[in-house]
């Protein structure tokens, strides 16, 4: 018997036989065309191909699972079709003269590194969604069919180097019981898509071919692979499954009740999401609203900034998706470690305090009022709040309330209709909280954002792996600006909710309703066990 460790995906388990899964590589030399008309022609044809592929695989994603994880291969064909994508590798060929291979591959390859050196572990890999989409057009260029593990009849844990989204929903999922692969990231799609599938995956495995045919155990929870098992070893995790699976269950019968504790203290449960396809999962897991939509990821995924009307559509479909329940976007919070080529914005040293979110906001106001505009018109189709990134100061809230009066000047000249967002504050920083009396006079709400806030707290870059056994969410200092937040909060009287990654923590979760925070925003797979330890504890003796 054998035992790896990985990197896990999720905490489930799986019992299987391992079927190796061998990728076809595209070789790409700088190659001069011949006929550059015969290879235009060439790079058309599969581009159309390519776009009917992706139309197929987000119908079937969307008929097997929901419109979330159909909502990658929809993102997939807005990479395809984006204008300066397509024009630039249209251009190597005609002007350049290359083949069409090497077009797609030196424009494709481009793009990818502009997101591989983003901070962002999320923004990261993002590239690899270019490099899915550069590979589907090289394989149909190619020639190369698409290779899957259709045929086989058992159930089967799937080993190989890497996988794309499109590969994973390819095959068949009634048989598959999980992945291991070589590379990988937690925040990759294909990631995604197993954890929405309930398929535990382990990365960072240094596979061998040889296994191919053993049977193995994956085991999410402890982040480890055991090869060749024994049989005491293989009745204890089927005992563990067969528990796993009851416990699921009995989630799903506290759906549709309250996140209330025993003693009747109840919490207000929201879903952090990225994109307008994660409310289905959302939804799925009983969100009571959305307390936190990132509108960043809107002007990542764009060539040019997007306009007040496209920003207005996206934000009013997700406000019309929950109507009368709370909803709350926030401005968009880029800077060096998040850019988009529009902005133009310098490289620096330290982006973690250099130009970003709202300092990049008001600085550019003209830029900020599109989103101001579309966030006002969508105000009028639901009950939405607007959450303000990075505020340090009073003066910040002031300036925004300006901007948000002017706009609504402007599109009642236009005779254009619009709502009446409430405003909130993102507690991410110790100014924020250390002035947190006077920013909830000028406030509607806080939202505090324990990822940054703990960041700043304790002086260390949380993207640094070499730093990740000095992070300590449990922190005294830490809590104790939680805490000082929440009391200012409610000295005037406003409501405040904590939308980071401690939220999901469920050491602390007694901690933060003793604090009297109000709300908890967490990821849509945290809900369930969430409001399950909430059901099932008592306030009334810690804090009499």
């Amino acid at each position: 018997m054998l035992k790896i460790t990985g990197q896990s995906i999720s905490s489930e388990l799986a019992i299987g036989t391992i079927r190796y899964y061998r990728q076809m590589k595209n070789i790409i030399g700088d190659a001069v065309a011949s006929d550059p008309d015969a290879e235009l022609a060439r790079y058309r044809s599969a581009y159309r191909k390519c776009m009917d592929q992706l139309q197929q695989l987000y119908t079937n994603t969307l008929q097997q699972l929901s419109a979330r994880e159909a909502g990658i291969f929809e993102m997939h064909r807005m990479l395809l079709a984006d204008s300066q994508f397509h024009n630039a590798i249209e251009a190597a060929i005609a002007q350049e003269q290359k083949t069409a291979e090497y077009a797609v591959y030196s424009v494709g390859q481009k793009l990818w590194e502009r997101f591989a050196a983003m901070d962002d572990p999320y923004l990261r890999e993002r590239g690899a969604d270019i490099q899915d989409v550069m590979n589907r057009l090289l394989s149909v260029l190619s020639g190369k069919n698409e290779s899957a593990l259709d045929q086989i009849t058992e159930p089967f844990i799937v080993m190989a180097q890497d996988l794309s989204p499109g590969e994973t929903v390819q095959m068949n999922t009634s048989r598959l019981l999980g992945f291991i692969t070589c590379q990988g990231s937690p925040y990759s799609h294909t990631a995604i898509l197993a954890k929405t599938m309930g398929i535990p995956a382990l990365m960072h495995i240094d596979i061998d071919e040889n296994w191919d045919g053993h049977l193995a155990i994956i085991d999410g929870k402890n982040q480890c692979l055991y090869i060749d098992p024994d049989e005491p070893l293989i009745r204890e995790y089927q005992t563990k499954i067969n528990s796993d699976r009851k416990k699921r269950e009995a989630l799903q019968a506290i759906l549709h009740l309250p996140a209330v504790t025993r003693d009747g203290h109840e919490v207000k449960l929201y879903a952090n999401i990225n994109t307008p396809s994660d409310m289905d999962a959302a939804i799925r897991q009983g969100a009571e609203g959305i307390g936190l939509f990132r509108s960043e990821f809107l002007y990542l995924n764009a060539q040019e900034y997007p306009d007040e009307e496209v920003q207005y559509s996206i934000y009013r479909s997700v406000l019309e998706r929950m109507p009368d329940r709370h909803i709350v976007i926030r401005t968009l919070d880029l800077g060096t470690d998040k850019k988009s080529p529009y902005l133009a914005l310098e490289p620096e040293d330290n982006p973690a305090l250099g130009y970003r979110a709202i300092r990049i906001c008001l600085n550019q106001p003209e830029l900020f009022k599109v989103q101001l505009r579309a966030l006002l018109r969508a105000a009028a189709h639901g009950s939405l709040h607007i959450l303000l990134p990075m505020i340090i100061s009073v003066r910040e809230i002031r300036q925004t309330r300006e901007l948000l009066e002017t706009c609504k000047k402007e599109l009642a000249e236009k005779g254009t209709p619009f709502g009446d967002p409430v405003l909130g504050v993102m507690i991410e920083t110790p100014a924020a909280v250390l002035v947190a009396d006077e920013l909830a006079a000028e406030a509607d709400f806080f939202s505090i954002g324990t990822n940054d806030l703990a960041q700043y707290t304790m002086a260390l870059d949380r993207n640094n792996a070499r730093l990740h056994t000095f992070y300590d969410p449990h922190h005294p200092a830490l809590l104790r600006l939680i805490g000082m937040t929440a009391e200012a909060a409610h000295r005037h009287n406003i409501p405040v909710c904590i939308c980071g990654e401690s939220g999901a923590d469920l050491t602390l979760t007694k901690t933060f309703l003793s604090m009297g925070i109000d709300a908890l925003s967490v990821a849509p797979g945290a809900l369930l066990p969430l409001k399950k330890s909430i059901r099932e504890m008592t306030l009334a003796a810690d804090n009499a």
